[in-house]
């Protein structure tokens, strides 16, 4: 009996020795890609620590601005690689986060998310992003506020509408620092234009909106109350006759 539960213990201990096993450096990156940069580019290192090979299943990125990669199909025991996730900036801004999905032949852990943060600096901020007018308001100019992001120099922007319905006046306010006046040429109709903004030698597009809304139904007044009596008011309502009294008789 000890001699059997001895090997059953063996044999337990030599499947987890024995056993394929993925170990991640990290499974999370943090970028902060500089001005200009048109990619951010994640590396996550592993090692196969078990007895037996791994192989990968597949490798796919969250959404198609990031492509993933692995340098090979298969990990041998001991052997060392990585998977690569380049990010493509394009127009983005701010702080984006990706997934990587990794799935291999491991039995205790077959799937693992790799995340890739990348923090893109904000060329210009913009405030508000909306400006709008109600349908029969004054058509006056609304301001829309724009500044350059920490460490950016800008000196000149460009604002153009998609419609000639509505005008834009740039004028510079302070160091890198404008102000943009939009204007509709009239509020008797529904309208909108998407306003592009760009600063001077960037490839990067901003955008804002204008627009003309429909006006809210102004709700009904309350109707006014008369006294009884008062000429339009309805009559007063008539008090119930009086029942006769008891062992009276009515003719």
């Amino acid at each position: 009996m000890k001699t059997h539960i001895f090997t059953l213990t063996l044999s337990f201990i030599f499947c987890l020795t024995a056993r394929a096993e993925l170990k991640w450096e990290q499974t999370a990156v943090d970028l902060h890609p500089a001005r200009g940069d048109k990619q951010a580019i994640g590396h996550f290192k592993y090692q196969n620590v078990g007895k037996t090979p791994i192989h990968f299943k597949s490798v796919h990125a969250s959404c198609g601005c990031t492509a993933a990669q692995s340098q090979k199909d298969q990990v041998g025991p001991g052997e060392k690689g990585e998977i690569t996730a380049t990010f493509n900036i394009g127009d983005r801004t701010g702080t984006q986060v990706k997934t990587v999905t990794v799935e291999t032949d491991e039995a205790a852990n077959q799937k693992t998310v790799l995340t890739l943060k990348a923090v893109i600096p904000q060329e210009l901020e913009i405030s508000p992003t909306f400006v709008f007018w109600k349908q029969g308001e004054k058509p006056e100019p609304k301001t829309i506020t724009v500044h350059a992001g920490k460490d950016f120099s800008v000196k000149h922007i460009k604002v153009t509408s998609s419609s000639p319905d509505f005008q834009t006046k740039v004028e510079e306010t302070g160091e890198g620092q404008f102000k943009v006046d939009v204007q509709p040429n009239e509020t008797s109709r529904l309208l909108a234009s998407t306003l592009t903004i760009q600063s001077e030698n960037s490839p990067k597009t901003f955008y804002a909106t204008a627009r003309i809304t429909t006006a809210p139904t102004a709700p009904g007044a309350p109707a006014i109350q008369k006294a009884p009596g008062a000429p339009g008011a309805p009559a007063a309502p008539t008090a119930p006759a009086r029942p006769p009294a008891p062992g009276s008789q009515t003719h």
